[in-house]
């Protein structure tokens, strides 16, 4: 057997295509606000970006795709993958779908369902590799979380407090 540990890949096209999709929604988000407020399309305008339904939905599936490895963290230059993290977000989502429910136009009814959609797909998928991983990583006898191997793989330092508070991966 080779003497490299099996790592979770996820391709750059996955990456380019989170990213692409999150510039989209928040794009759709802007011109909406845009259309509604006059000044606040306006570039250089100082303060908070204006607040909206599309642009709470944006920032939730913004956290939700960070969490599915959609972006590197800047310091380290590694994928983060954060399930738990990931999955509140989508959980908060799924909350404002149930709690918006006849309250929303059918164009922001129908969005907020394609992102919850998506996120869940993604969710799956990502879910899935992360656990092939550390199946593989377990029947080597190398891995599992808190073990020496993680320290490629992982972080050894325990997570910031967040919703779950579960381990965070990471990837090269």
């Amino acid at each position: 057997m080779s003497d490299e540990t099996p790592r979770l890949h996820i391709d750059n096209d996955w990456k380019a295509q989170a990213q692409a999709e999150k510039d989209r929604f928040a794009e759709k988000a802007e011109a909406r606000v845009a259309a509604a407020s006059p000044a606040a399309g306006v570039k250089g305008q100082e303060g908070p970006p204006p607040t909206g339904f599309q642009m709470l939905v944006a920032s939730l599936a913004s956290q939700a795709v960070m969490g599915l490895g959609g972006m590197q963290d800047p310091e380290t230059g590694k994928v983060m993958i954060d399930l738990e993290g990931a999955q509140f977000a989508m959980g908060m989502l799924g909350v404002l779908h149930e709690k918006t429910k006849g309250n929303l136009s059918a164009e922001e009814a129908s969005e907020l369902e394609e992102v919850l959609n998506h996120l869940q797909q993604r969710f799956m998928q990502i879910a899935q590799l992360v656990a092939s991983q550390m199946q593989r990583e377990s029947a080597a006898g190398v891995g599992g979380l808190g073990s020496p191997i993680l320290g490629s793989i992982g972080s050894s330092k325990p997570a910031p407090s967040r919703a779950g508070g579960g381990p965070r991966i990471e990837l090269p």
